[in-house]
């Protein structure tokens, strides 16, 4: 909130904000002056051309709205223009020879024009001569106030017959001779315009303001209100009373009605408006109108009393108000002024007019407003706290003091937060008029600073965001309204309890708000102790980040003295004990950093006031105090270590035996079990892991069993902890575990305490076996975080057991999180026990064991798991990925003779596969490790050594690579995996991956269509050439006919071909791959070489559906494009026929109908490979034709009808209508016996031999 600017009054309430808080954008950029000059007169200048286009009608509205809506927030620099811009449209409007839809236009665009600006500025441009009265009453004959469409302009004429009503001639000289004709007598101007204002103040739409405004001028003329007032108003309180707020009609009769009198109360004299006030004030009183559930009735409702009181009122201006007197911002920071200022001082002037009469109806008056104050919405709230400053702008002294103390009875824990909200806005009003006396600013600030922090609990979040933001206000205006001597008292609670929401807020809106009053105060008064300093850190754009504001812009504010103690309060007294856990573990990680400021008093009443709050029957207050008192204790022992002094210093016996009873008193009243033994069970681990690292002098002590049995208790029965909050929880167990056992479990630094222990390696081995994922997973992590003292001798164990937890059996198949955190734990104890070459294989990674740990790291890359929740074994790979690189790292830096080259290549092989693959985040991760292995350097050069290809690689990926390339894009991606397959090495892995990657579709590989790649072709479809296409009905359902000279590729579903085919978006992994293929089409020797390596890709994965089904899938592409027509020119080429022998291997038996629709697509594009081969792949279509499944028949005869279009060889000429006769004309779903006849028709034309019925073996 820049400097000078008011805060809104009233925020949402607590709208989550995780979501926003780090999304601030800077508007910046803005506009000058109308830039928009040229196209808004060609748009406005050309109205007669688009009246018989509708399109090119509202496509004008439309550009003409985008135009004005970039001035919405700087509306006044459309004034110059404002008088052409209507010149232009009213030359339109009083052209007797422009059509009605004409003239409609015309209003609309004036609408959009008095939208932006705003009708008050617009008004007085308006024509409002006498001439233009009859002209606009003329206008109105032709309205039909039901049109929804023309509303703009019926608003807009009621807004010009409000400027033109103002003439200043008495309306009866406009009437002229008003028999026109014979007993026919015409209605007086003056009624006219009042039975139109009040037909459109009960119609339901925009018009009914407008016609509020014309009232409001037109009923308060010296001429009108003589013989129309009384009758209007008599008219407009019958409305009210028999109008019902519960019905449509009646809400929109009575909005109509009591914007009008709102208006004529405003703007109306008091002494013509006083003799009815009263009436009104109790009709409006009968309407009851603070029981309506709509809230513009209410808001209209206060506007209303507030206009009554203050025409009960006589207008003057209180001589006991408070007056600042200069509040220049730039004389305010002058020495001299302040010097001035300060000699100055207030003295309340008390009444002079002791005979004032008060009439008692303002007594009603002040009271409707004060439950205003208490409504549930803020637009009504903020209505009643501007009449209730308006109104005590006009009492007495003493009156005024009663509405004071009145507003300040809204500030009790027993009114609800609406009540604090609008008490809020009214004390800002009051300040901001000079009606809060300095002698009542310290019960007013008392409250105040009660506001800042006000929070009530409902349900599953909280209200009390608006009353905060509220507070902020009231301090943000105070900052105004009075001089720094009358604020001085209270300078160190407000500045505090300003800073503390500034930071410590949980509402992004709020510490804004709190930033931006603390910003006015230090400006206005210059009195806040180091203001400058900390604005500059705590700006609007810094305290929007949550996590920032808690643990960095806190500790720069607490390194204020006069700060430091109200924000270690203000955490320990509100925020530990808050009902959002994320805030209550941001303030224990801020008291850690806060302590440090102030270890004297943190001892003494901030670790003993959390202690207590450790035994609190409530959740909240109990889990925020154990995290508090654990980073407190940590905070301090740190200090002591910084200052050489024992932690006994700062922490008495007393308080180290408070947090040595925490686990015993939780253990002691159950409260590790229910719903909340989930948050006591992670904040006691936190306990632990920092009394641990705190060194407290627990050593042999039993409250170390109970903490061991806590974590094991934890990781065993992680399965029934919440999903949502398990992760946490088991990383607190596995690092309090690390840190007790390196600090409990041993005897002298390095050495374990053989009779501490107590077999602890064996009992989490033992735990690994479990059948619980969850407990594997918890005590996988645990045996990594183990120090190396207890392992050592126990490494192979672990290792072994560790290991059969990678391994996939059918009853843990899903095991995928337990697989994952083993290959985690794998890693860690590598790290943590050192790598020595001649070592032995209990102690330490060595020459025997090291083959058996990359073995187990790189058979996990092989996991493809999946169950309900997808591609589980994804986390495994990733896990497996993290592993190789740092073993693989660690043994390169230290002993690189243990990285033997088959091992190195297999890793890198394996990692280009993954990085090739079609899941953005693995294959990015995968890239990354690449990356890293490649480029790793040691003492001696590059730190892995063996890598296949390396100069290549380097080539290929340079160094500047690893920060540049987005390996999450697909764009970016497979553009240079794809250069991997030039590398014979490498080539298997890639294209292993990229055959699943290509033939499985994924939202994030869609890419534009293929540049570069031709149709297929007789041809040869990487040339020119196209081949004949006749024009023939499909097969029953087909989806239509080809494209001349390409098959449709059926790689996507149910035969889908011809014009839909076009309208598919390949993938950039399609595109990279088809790319590469092509470079090597003129290298017959590289492009055997990658079709071989394809077909070994497909044998080694046959009855692998998911490896096979996609690489068939991209089989077909390839085939579709061409990518093997350099084989077509000899006969029975072995790879075709390699190819025909495995699809035919692929699809035996099987019952998988896309894998069956992706082998058709294959088959049809083997026709293109002349010799025996064709007609063995005719041969399998054939049979195809005649399968068990309908659907497959029908895809096939589609795809053989498309084969036979494009490749005209394969049917002769004299029966290629009889063929597609065939094929188009059968009902390929029909029964068995009748398809099997076409079939058979269809082999003899064909030149195939019929298939052969097969009897079944008969049953013994």
């Amino acid at each position: 909130m820049a400097l000078g600017e008011e805060p809104a009054a009233g925020a949402p309430e607590d709208a989550p904000e995780d979501g926003l808080e780090d999304a601030a954008p800077a508007r910046g950029g803005a506009l000058e002056s109308f830039s928009d000059t040229a196209e808004t007169r060609a748009l406005l200048g050309r109205l007669q051309t688009l009246l018989g286009d509708r399109a090119a009608r509202e496509g004008a509205l439309e550009r003409f709205r985008v135009i004005m809506d970039k001035y919405q927030e700087q509306p006044h620099l459309l004034d110059p223009h404002l008088e052409w811009m209507m010149n232009l449209l009213l030359d339109v409007v009083q052209n007797k020879t422009s059509p009605a839809d004409l003239v409609h236009l015309a209003f609309k665009f004036l609408y959009i024009i008095t939208k932006v600006r705003g009708y008050k500025t617009f008004l007085r441009l308006f024509p409002h001569e006498v001439a233009d009265v009859q002209p606009i009453l003329d206008m109105f004959t032709n309205q039909n106030p039901k049109d929804h469409e023309t509303w703009e302009t019926r608003y807009m004429l009621l807004l010009w017959l409000s400027v033109a009503c103002l003439i200043p001639f008495d309306l009866s000289r406009l009437d002229g001779n008003l028999d026109t004709q014979p007993g026919q007598t015409r209605m007086p101007v003056m009624e006219r315009i009042l039975q139109i204002a009040q037909s459109y103040l009960v119609v339901s739409d925009k018009a009914r303001d407008a016609a509020a405004v014309l009232v409001s001028k037109f009923v308060t003329r010296p001429d009108v209100k003589q013989k129309m007032m009384a009758g209007f108003l008599d008219w407009s309180l019958c409305t009210l009373a028999r109008s019902s707020f519960q019905t449509i009609e009646g809400v929109i009769a009575m909005d109509g009605t009591l914007q009008a009198l709102a208006q004529i109360f405003k703007h109306g004299k008091r002494e013509d408006c006083l003799p009815y006030a009263a009436t009104v004030l109790q009709c409006l009183d009968g309407c009851r109108l603070p029981n309506s559930n709509q809230t513009l009735l209410r808001k209209l409702g206060v506007k209303l009393v507030q206009r009554l009181g203050l025409t009960f009122l006589k207008p003057r201006v209180a001589k006991w108000r408070y007056q600042r007197g200069c509040r220049s911002l730039a004389a305010n920071l002058q020495p001299c002024a302040q010097s001035q200022r300060e000699s100055k001082t207030h003295v309340e002037t008390p009444d002079s007019e002791e005979g004032y009469d008060v009439p008692e109806e303002v007594e009603s008056v002040i009271e409707q407003l004060l439950v205003g104050l208490k409504d549930k919405d803020t637009v009504v709230r903020w209505s009643a706290a501007k009449g209730i400053g308006r109104v005590a702008g006009r009492l007495p002294q003493e009156l005024a003091d009663d509405v004071l103390g009145s507003v300040l009875d809204c500030f009790s824990f027993q009114e609800t937060d609406n009540a604090w909200h609008g008490g809020c806005l009214a004390l800002a009003e009051l300040g901001r008029r000079g009606l809060l006396l300095p002698s009542r600013l310290t019960d007013v600030v008392a409250v105040i600073l009660k506001a800042l922090t006000y929070e009530e609990k409902r349900g599953a979040c909280s209200v009390g965001t608006n009353v905060r933001d509220a507070a902020c206000y009231v301090c943000w205006a105070f900052a105004r309204a009075y001089e720094p001597r009358e604020l001085q008292p209270f300078v160190a609670r407000i500045s505090s309890a300003l800073v503390v929401a500034t930071v410590f807020d949980r509402n992004v809106n709020c510490r804004r708000a709190a930033s931006a009053a603390f910003q006015e105060n230090v400006g206005r008064q210059g009195t806040f102790p180091h203001g400058i300093d900390i604005l500059t850190t705590a700006d609007y754009f810094a305290v929007g980040n949550r996590a920032n504001c808690f643990l960095v812009i806190s500790k720069f504010i607490a390194g204020f003295p006069e700060y430091t103690q109200p924000m270690i309060d203000h955490l320990v007294t509100m925020k530990v004990s808050h009902w959002d856990g994320v805030i209550r573990e941001l303030s224990a990680k801020a008291l850690h950093h806060l302590v440090q400021l102030a270890p004297e008093y943190s001892a003494t009443h901030v670790v003993p006031h959390l202690l207590a709050m450790t035994r609190s029957p409530d959740l909240h207050a109990r889990h925020g105090a154990v995290l508090a008192c654990a980073e407190v204790a940590r905070s301090l022992h740190t200090l002591a270590v910084q200052e050489g002094r024992p932690v006994t210093d700062f922490l008495d016996e007393m308080a180290v035996q408070g947090l040595k009873q925490i686990h015993q008193q939780l253990y002691d009243h159950h409260l590790y079990r229910g719903l909340g033994g989930e948050l006591m069970r992670q904040a006691v681990c936190v306990l632990v892991e920092n009394l641990s690292l705190s060194r407290m002098p627990f050593r042999g002590d039993a409250v170390v069993d109970g903490w061991q049995w806590l974590i094991n208790d934890t990781l065993r029965n992680l399965h029934l902890i919440s999903s949502h909050s398990r992760q946490q929880i088991k990383e607190a167990a596995v690092a309090a575990l690390a840190a007790l056992c390196s600090e409990y479990l041993t005897k002298e630094p390095g050495q374990a305490d053989l009779a501490g222990q107590g077999g602890l390696v064996k009992q989490y081995l033992a735990e690994l076996q479990s059948p619980q994922e969850m407990t594997r997973c918890g005590f996988s992590l645990a045996l990594g975080a183990l120090p190396g003292f207890l392992l050592r001798g126990e490494l192979r164990q672990v290792l072994a057991g560790l290991r059969a937890v990678t391994q996939v059996s059918p009853e843990d198949v899903s095991f995928a999180e337990s697989r994952r955190d083993a290959l985690k734990a794998i890693a860690q104890v590598c790290r943590t026990v050192g790598v020595r070459a001649e070592g032995t294989p209990d102690e330490v990674v060595c020459r025997e064991n090291v083959a058996q740990i990359y073995c187990t790291l790189l058979d996990c890359l092989g996991d493809y798991t999946t169950d309900s929740r997808g591609d589980v074994g994804a986390w495994v790979r990733e896990a497996a990925m993290t592993s190789l690189m740092d073993l693989t790292l660690l043994l390169g830096r230290e002993q690189p003779e243990l990285i033997e080259a088959p091992i190195c290549e297999r890793i890198l092989c394996c990692l280009a596969q993954q990085a090739s693959e079609k899941i953005d985040r693995f294959r990015a991760h995968a890239a990354h490790v690449f990356m890293t292995l490649l480029h790793a350097t040691g003492p001696a050069g590059p730190a892995v050594p063996h890598v296949p290809h390396r100069t290549e690689l380097e080539r290929l990926f340079p160094r500047s690579d690893v920060a540049s390339v987005n390996w999450n894009a697909p764009s970016q991606a497979f553009p240079r995996i794809t250069q991997l397959l030039g590398l014979p090495a490498y080539r298997y892995h890639v294209l292993l991956g990229l055959a699943v990657s290509v033939g499985g579709l994924t939202e994030s590989t869609v890419s534009k269509p293929l540049g570069g790649v031709r149709p297929a072709t007789s041809l040869g479809r990487w040339g020119e050439g196209s081949s004949p296409v006749r024009s023939l009905a499909l097969p029953a359902g087909s989806p239509g006919p080809p494209p001349q000279g390409r098959r449709g590729s059926g790689c996507s579903g149910a035969g889908l071909t011809g014009s839909r085919a076009r309208l598919l978006q390949v993938r950039h992994s399609t595109q990279s791959l088809f790319a590469y293929v092509k470079g090597i089409q003129n290298d017959l020797q590289a492009l055997e070489g990658f079709a071989g390596t394809l077909l070994q890709v497909f044998e080694d994965n046959l009855l692998n559906d998911r490896v096979s089904v996609p690489l068939l899938k991209t089989l077909d592409q390839m085939l579709a494009h061409g990518c093997f027509d350099a084989f077509t020119t000899d006969e029975d080429h072995p790879f075709c026929v390699k190819l025909l022998t495995l699809c035919k291997e692929e699809i035996k038996k099987s019952k998988d109908v896309q894998k069956l629709r992706s082998s058709i697509a294959v088959f049809c594009g083997l026709v293109a490979f002349p010799g025996g081969v064709r007609r063995r792949v005719l041969l399998q279509l054939l049979l195809l034709l005649c399968h068990p499944f309908p659907v497959i028949r029908k895809a096939t005869a589609s795809q053989l009808y498309e084969m036979v279009l494009t490749y005209s060889d394969v049917v002769g000429s004299d029966v290629l209508d009889e063929v597609m006769a065939v094929l188009g004309d059968t009902a390929w779903d029909a029964e068995l016996p009748l398809v099997r006849g076409q079939r058979n028709r269809l082999c003899d034309l064909l030149g195939v031999p019929r298939p052969q019925l097969v009897p079944k073996p008969a049953a013994c």
